[in-house]
């Protein structure tokens, strides 16, 4: 079911142009030319998806960046299916989701392509930050969610919008929206690692949970139920 407070988060056209001159990096990948964007990387910050000490665990990637620059939805879910050894067309999970030229609508749509995927109908829900920033309770539920995900040995895919700086101070901005998947943490889930599908030089990253929080507030993201 779709709401207004999870909305279309395509990077789309009319988000690039509106925003000219203040894009990072990564949103200007996504307009790469299809042979440049379907390098495929590996993203394995942590060599391994054992937990860690300190509270970390890092999950294993098989990472492919988008297609095209609509595709980041697809995209988010396909790297997030790889960390459970699957391997799902692109284009297959686009049209289950609806994917057009102006996006993935939703993270609602989302969510059923993951349990599909997985083979458990219940697997993953849509949450929704509702507010136009993250509030403590709604950071500390990420938190948990990403943790408990992550320790299922499933990642969480996030619908974001707008511009966060990561742990290395590099900025990512997506002013049109962009889905992005989580694969794992460190510091018992208060910095988490992003696969990121927009641009395969930057494929990894970190960032805290506040800062992605606020990323994804307005919008949704899909998580162990």
């Amino acid at each position: 079911m779709r709401t207004d407070l999870i909305r279309k988060t395509a990077l789309t056209f009319a988000g690039v142009a509106a925003t000219a001159g203040g894009i990072a990096g990564p949103a200007l990948a996504a307009h790469a030319a299809p042979t440049q964007a379907t390098t495929t990387a590996s993203v394995q910050a942590d060599r391994g998806s054992d937990r860690k000490s300190h509270g970390e665990r890092e999950l294993n990637v098989r990472y492919e960046a988008q297609p095209n620059f609509y595709y980041c939805g697809p995209a988010a879910t396909r790297n997030a299916l790889s960390v459970q050894g699957k391997n799902i067309d692109v284009d297959a999970m686009a049209k289950q989701m609806g994917t057009t030229e102006a996006g993935t609508n939703s993270i609602n749509d989302i969510t059923p392509v993951l349990n599909k995927e997985t083979g458990t109908k219940n697997a993953y829900r849509s949450v929704e930050i509702r507010d136009s920033k993250a509030d403590r309770k709604q950071t500390d539920k990420l938190r948990t969610d990403i943790v408990r995900t992550i320790d299922d040995g499933r990642a969480v895919v996030a619908n974001i919008a707008g511009t966060a700086t990561d742990t290395d101070g590099t900025t990512h901005s997506f002013e049109g929206g962009h889905y992005i998947s989580v694969i794992g943490y460190r510091d018992g889930g208060n910095t988490v690692t992003i696969a990121d599908s927009a641009n395969p030089d930057q494929a990894s990253y970190r960032i805290s949970v506040d800062n992605l929080a606020d990323w994804i507030a307005t919008r949704g993201y899909s998580a162990t139920a």
